[in-house]
C-alpha cells in the first residue's frame, strides 16, 4: 500500500510538473520593430532661370513700325516771324511770311542691344521737308534733316506672370529742318515734332504689346507643372529618391546679354528623400502668383541615409564569433568554455536598439555542467559623435531561455567579456566606405539629371553626419547636405 502511494505521488508531481511548464509562457526573442526610415522634410529654393529670345520681338517691331513714320502737311504756318526794325529814327516792322510745310519723315533699320536691364532700340530717321509759296515772295525750298531716335525699354512681369514694359522714347536731331532764305534760317523743327511725336506714341503703345507675345507665362506654366517630380539619387544599394513638391515661385529681376533675356526665378520647394521605390509624384497645384525673391535662389538643402541592412550585418557578425571561437573563452566563476557558433539574427527593436540573436553550442571544459545549445539575445544602442561614421553599442543587455537546461551555461558564457566585446566589435562598423560610395554617386547623379522634359544640374557643397538611428527598416546614418540647383525647362 505505502509503495502505491509513492508511485501516485510521483506520478501527480510530474503531472503537476508537466502543467507548470505548459501554464509559463515560452522564452520570446526580442520583438522587430517595423517603423522605416524617416528623413525630415526640408524647404529649398532652387534657381529657375528662364530664357527668353527676344529676336522674334525685334522682327515683329521691325514689321510693325512703318517705313514712313509721319507725313506733314501744314498749310499757313509762319515761316518768318515778323521782326522789329530801326531805321535811321523810324521803327519798322517787317511783315510776319507765311508758308505751306509738307514733307515725310522716315526710318531706317532699327538696331537693338540688351545690356542689364535695359533693352535699347537705335532708331535712325531722316526727314525731308519743303517750304511752300514762302510770302508769295519763293515757290519752294527743301530741307533735309537726320535724328535718331533712342528707346530704351524695361520689362516687367505682373502677378499673373505677364509681361508689360516701361518704354522711355527720346530723340535728337543731329541736323535740324531748315532753310536758309534772305538771310535767316528758317526752321521747320516744330512741325516736324509734331507729327514725329505721334509716331513715337504708337510705338509706345505698341512695344507692350508685343513684349505680351513673347510666350513667358506660358513656359512658366509649364515648368511649374513638371516641376512636381521626384529625383533620382541612387538607382540601388539603396534606392534613394528626392521627391520636389513646388511651394511657391518667387521673382528676382532679369537681365539681358544681347537679345537674350534671362529671367531670375526661385522655386521655393518641399524636398523630401526616400529609401526604397520611387515615390509617387506629388499633386500639381495651380501656378501661384508671383512672390518677390526673399532669399539667394539655389540654395538645395537634403538629407540622405546612409544604410546598413540588418540581413548583411548578419554574416559580418557571425564569421566574426566564428574566428573568435578558435580560443577558449574564459568565462569568470566557470573557467574555459569552448563554443562552436551557429545562425545569427540581427534587426532592429524597440526602443532604437538593435537585437542580435546568436545560436551556438557551449563546453565546461572544466567543471560539471557539460555541455549546452541554445540561442542568446545582445541587444544595444548604436551610438556614434556628430560628424562621424564609427559607430559603437551602449546599454548591452543579455537575454536568453532561462528554462532552457544549460541555460546559466548559455547566459554566462554570452555575459563574458570576450563574447559581448566580439559582437561590438563586429557591429561597430565604419561607415566611411559606403558614405563615401554613396556620395560620389549621388553627386554624379545630380551634376545634371533629366527628369522627363526638366534639366536639373546639382552640386553638393557641404556634408555632415547626425547621430546614428536604428529603425525596423535598417540601421542608418543621416546625412544632412547643402549645394546649389538649377532646374531648366529642355524638352527632349
Amino acid at each position: 500500500m505505502r509503495g502505491t502511494v509513492h508511485k501516485l505521488a510521483l506520478v501527480v508531481a510530474a503531472l503537476l510538473a508537466i502543467a507548470g511548464c505548459r501554464q509559463q509562457a515560452a522564452f520570446a526573442p526580442p520583438p522587430r520593430a517595423n517603423d522605416k526610415i524617416e528623413v525630415p522634410v526640408q524647404n529649398s529654393v532652387i534657381a529657375v532661370p528662364v530664357t527668353a529670345d527676344l529676336t522674334a520681338l525685334t522682327r515683329q517691331l521691325e514689321r510693325e513700325v512703318p517705313r514712313t513714320l509721319a507725313r506733314i502737311n501744314r498749310k499757313g504756318e509762319t515761316c518768318v516771324a515778323p521782326k522789329r526794325l530801326k531805321v535811321a529814327f523810324v521803327k519798322l516792322t517787317t511783315p510776319r511770311l507765311k508758308c505751306d510745310i509738307v514733307g515725310t519723315v522716315t526710318r531706317g533699320a532699327m538696331r537693338f542691344d540688351g545690356r542689364g536691364q535695359d533693352f535699347v532700340i537705335t532708331l535712325p530717321v531722316r526727314a525731308t521737308v519743303e517750304a511752300r509759296d514762302i510770302g508769295g515772295i519763293l515757290k519752294r525750298e527743301t530741307a533735309t534733316a537726320a535724328a535718331n531716335v533712342r528707346i530704351v525699354a524695361r520689362l516687367s512681369l505682373n502677378r499673373d506672370w505677364s509681361p508689360t514694359g516701361k518704354v522711355d522714347i527720346r530723340y535728337t536731331w543731329s541736323d535740324e529742318p531748315h532753310v536758309d532764305f534772305l538771310g535767316q534760317r528758317i526752321e521747320f523743327t516744330e512741325a516736324a515734332d509734331k507729327e514725329l511725336r505721334g509716331a513715337i506714341s504708337s510705338l509706345e503703345r505698341s512695344l507692350p504689346r508685343e513684349l505680351a507675345k513673347l510666350g513667358l507665362r506660358r513656359e512658366i506654366e509649364q515648368l511649374w507643372r513638371k516641376a512636381f517630380t521626384s529625383l533620382e539619387l541612387n538607382r540601388a544599394n539603396p534606392p534613394v529618391w528626392m521627391r520636389i513638391t513646388p511651394k511657391e515661385l518667387q521673382y528676382g529681376g532679369y537681365s539681358l546679354s544681347g537679345r537674350t533675356a534671362t529671367f531670375r526665378l526661385g522655386l521655393k520647394a518641399q524636398t523630401e528623400t526616400f529609401v526604397g521605390d520611387r515615390p509617387p509624384n506629388p499633386p500639381t497645384t495651380p501656378l501661384p502668383q508671383l512672390s518677390p525673391l526673399d532669399a539667394a535662389p539655389g540654395k538645395l538643402l537634403f538629407y540622405i541615409p546612409v544604410i546598413a541592412d540588418y540581413a548583411q550585418l548578419e554574416p559580418v557578425v557571425q564569421r566574426a564569433l566564428v574566428r573568435r571561437s578558435e580560443r577558449q573563452f574564459e568565462v569568470p566563476g566557470l573557467g574555459p568554455i569552448r563554443a562552436e557558433f551557429g545562425a545569427v539574427d540581427v534587426y532592429g527593436t524597440e526602443g532604437g536598439r538593435v537585437a542580435v540573436g546568436v545560436t551556438f553550442r557551449a563546453t565546461q571544459l572544466e567543471g560539471s555542467l557539460g555541455e549546452a545549445q541554445g540561442q542568446v539575445w545582445l541587444t544595444g544602442i548604436p551610438v556614434n559623435a556628430e560628424n562621424s561614421r564609427k559607430i559603437a553599442f551602449d546599454g548591452v543587455q543579455i537575454t536568453g531561455d532561462t528554462d532552457r537546461p544549460g541555460a546559466d551555461l548559455l547566459l554566462s558564457m554570452a555575459n563574458s567579456p570576450g563574447f559581448a566585446q566580439t559582437i561590438g566589435a563586429a557591429l561597430a562598423q565604419n561607415f566611411e566606405r559606403d558614405y563615401d560610395e554613396l556620395m560620389i554617386k549621388i553627386t554624379r547623379a545630380i551634376a545634371s539629371k533629366r527628369e522627363g522634359d526638366l534639366m536639373i544640374r546639382a552640386t553638393i557643397d557641404d556634408v555632415r553626419t547626425g547621430r546614428l538611428k536604428a529603425a525596423g527598416q535598417g540601421l542608418y546614418l543621416p546625412v544632412e547636405g547643402t549645394g546649389n540647383a538649377a532646374i531648366t525647362l529642355s524638352p527632349r
